[in-house]
C-alpha cells in the first residue's frame, strides 16, 4: 500500500509557556515524519518575529520548516527584506499568502493579490523557495464567482507557485471538482488537502463561518447535540475526519496537511487511525 506525505501548521505562541507548550507538541508531532512544518502569518506581518522564531526552532530540530509570508499592507522593500532574512536562516520553503488588513489599517500597500506577491518572491530570490499557495474548494469567500476564484488560482500558477494547500474542508466532493476544474485550466501543480481535526463545537462552527467552509447540515446538528460534552464531540469528530481522510487517499490526493492549532493529540490520533496510509 502506497503512504503519502504529510504537513503540519503551528501558529506562532505569544508566551513563554506558549513557546514550551508548542516545542512538546512538535516532539510528539515529529513521530508522524512530517515533510514540512509551516507556521502561520498574523494580519499585516503583526506575528513576524514569533514566525521566523518558530521556524528557527523547527530547523533546529532538524525538521523543514516553511513561514507563512503574506504582502497586504506591505511594500516590496519590506518583502524583499524577509526574504532576504528568511533566506539567511536557512529557509527554503514559504506559504505565500495575500493575508489581511490589521484592524486599523487604511491601506492595501503595494501588493492586493497574492499572485504579485509570488511575482516579487521569484523576481528577488529566483528558485531558491519553494513556494505554496492557497486553495478553495469551496471558493474563496471575497471572490466575486466561482470562476473568478479559479482565475485568481491560475494566476498563483503562474507567477510561480509549486503546490497549493487548500482551505479546511469537510465536504470531499468540493475538492474533488475543485481539482477537476483546475486540471481543465491545464494545471498541474499539486493540490494537499488542508485538514482540521475536530475538537470542540462552538470555535469549529465559528471559524469555518467566517472563512467560508461548510459544515454540512447533519455534522452541525450532531455536534450541537453534543452541547459541552468534549468527548463526545472529540470521538465524533474522530469518526468523521478518519472517514473523510481516508476517502481522500484511496482518491489519490498528494498529501495531507493538518491544521494542528499547536496541539499534538487530536492530529496523532487521526494519523494513528491512518497509519497504514500516511507517512
Amino acid at each position: 500500500m502506497v503512504k503519502i506525505p504529510i504537513s503540519l501548521e503551528f501558529f506562532p505562541p505569544k508566551t513563554p509557556e506558549g513557546v514550551a507548550k508548542l516545542a512538546a507538541a512538535r516532539a510528539e508531532l515529529y513521530a508522524l515524519e512530517p515533510e514540512f512544518c509551516s507556521v502561520t502569518y498574523g494580519a499585516g506581518g503583526s506575528t513576524q518575529n514569533g514566525t521566523l522564531a518558530a521556524v528557527q526552532a523547527i530547523l533546529g530540530e532538524g525538521r523543514s520548516g516553511a513561514p507563512h509570508i503574506t504582502c497586504i499592507g506591505a511594500s516590496r522593500a519590506t518583502v524583499g527584506g524577509l526574504l532576504d532574512t528568511y533566506r539567511a536562516a536557512g529557509i527554503t520553503r514559504l506559504v505565500a499568502l495575500r493575508g489581511d488588513l490589521p484592524s486599523g489599517a487604511g491601506s492595501f500597500g503595494e501588493f492586493r493579490y497574492a499572485s504579485e506577491l509570488i511575482e516579487q518572491i521569484r523576481q528577488h530570490s529566483g528558485s531558491h523557495f519553494r513556494i505554496e499557495v492557497a486553495a478553495y474548494p469551496e471558493t474563496h469567500p471575497q471572490a466575486r464567482s466561482p470562476e473568478a476564484d479559479l482565475k485568481a488560482f491560475a494566476a498563483k500558477v503562474a507567477a510561480g507557485a509549486d503546490a497549493a494547500i487548500t482551505q479546511m474542508f469537510f465536504n470531499a466532493d468540493a475538492y474533488f471538482r475543485f481539482v477537476d476544474e483546475v486540471r481543465a485550466l491545464g494545471i498541474s501543480v499539486p493540490i494537499v488537502p488542508g485538514i482540521m481535526p475536530i475538537t470542540n463545537s462552538s470555535g469549529l462552527m465559528r471559524f469555518a463561518d467566517n472563512c467560508g467552509c461548510e459544515i454540512p447540515r447533519w455534522m452541525r446538528l450532531r455536534l450541537q447535540s453534543y452541547g459541552d460534552d468534549v468527548k463526545s464531540i472529540r470521538a465524533f469528530g474522530l469518526d468523521v475526519m478518519t472517514a473523510l481522510c481516508e476517502r481522500l487517499i484511496s482518491e489519490g490526493v498528494p498529501g495531507l496537511h493538518f491544521y494542528t492549532m499547536n496541539q499534538a493529540g487530536p492530529t496523532v490520533e487521526l494519523c494513528r487511525r491512518l497509519e497504514h496510509r500516511v507517512a
